[in-house]
């Protein structure tokens, strides 16, 4: 039996429309996709027409497929001569765990290639308005992951280098987050910017300060997926529905802290 092969795709931020034409074009060629929860998938079955389907999505608290068992998977199809397409939000390769499933396929020695997607990181604060660069008000953006509690040489690093901070997954970990970075010397009153759900029907942007921003997460009650902007570039953010590609075919609420209600006995 011929040797088949493996593709990982990456989505986008889950907008059909922002997905790659060379996404679709391997969908279509697929035996088996393993999608994750995050990909755009309604329309899944006509775009890889001929394929098993498997949905491997994590949620928060929540692995119905362990890493380990999606590796199996990946393999067990693709040495049975199938072509494997792993679809995956965002890009593969930016907290997606991809470069974990090429090694797999790599030490299986299992052809594999990479399909990159736009990513979450840049895209989802865009919808909202926000560059994470401009000219004349920051050279530089980092994009972190706050799944896991950062580190106090992280919060270091963070407001030492300055410019645009983008964090992903840190809704979980937004208290700790803020008090690490005020606590290394950033300014309380730096803008923040939160889109929940970018690129969906229920897009909404929330605007704040730094030391607002946890009050406001729970009155507002933010929930994953949702992307952090923390710098000078969130006032820049769309003031309107007139302003924005999302704005206008996918809709966006914009909460201010200022109109934030008062805590519940339950936020």
């Amino acid at each position: 039996m011929n040797m088949g092969h493996v593709t990982l795709v990456g989505a986008g931020p889950g907008a059909v429309d922002l997905m790659t034409v060379r996404a679709r074009d391997v969908l279509l060629t697929a035996d088996v996709v393993l999608y994750d929860r995050l990909a755009p998938t309604e329309e899944l079955r006509s775009w890889a027409p001929h394929a098993e389907l498997f949905d491997v999505g994590k949620r928060p608290g929540h692995h119905r497929v362990s890493q380990e068992n999606i590796h199996q998977m990946i393999l067990r199809w693709a040495l049975k001569g199938k072509h494997v397409v792993r679809l995956k939000g965002g890009d593969p390769f930016i907290f997606g765990r991809g470069c974990e499933e090429v090694g797999a396929c790599r030490e299986a020695g299992v052809p594999v290639t990479v399909v990159p997607g736009v990513t979450s990181a840049v895209s989802v604060p865009a919808a909202a308005g926000i560059p994470v660069t401009a000219r004349g008000i920051n050279r530089a953006f980092t994009v972190i992951s706050a799944h896991d509690p950062l580190t106090e040489d992280e919060f270091k690093g963070l407001v030492t280098l300055g410019g645009t901070i983008v964090i992903l997954m840190g809704i979980g970990t937004l208290g700790h987050t803020v008090e690490g970075l005020m606590r290394h010397g950033l300014s309380r009153k730096t803008p923040v910017g939160t889109v929940e759900n970018g690129y969906c029907a229920d897009q909404r942007v929330t605007l704040s300060e730094l030391d607002a921003v946890h009050t406001v997460a729970a009155t507002q009650r933010l929930r994953s997926p949702a992307v952090l902007v923390i710098g000078e570039v969130v006032k820049l953010a769309a003031d309107g529905p007139e302003t924005g590609e999302a704005s206008a075919v996918y809709g966006r609420v914009l909460q201010a802290a200022s109109a934030a209600a008062p805590p519940t006995a339950d936020a």
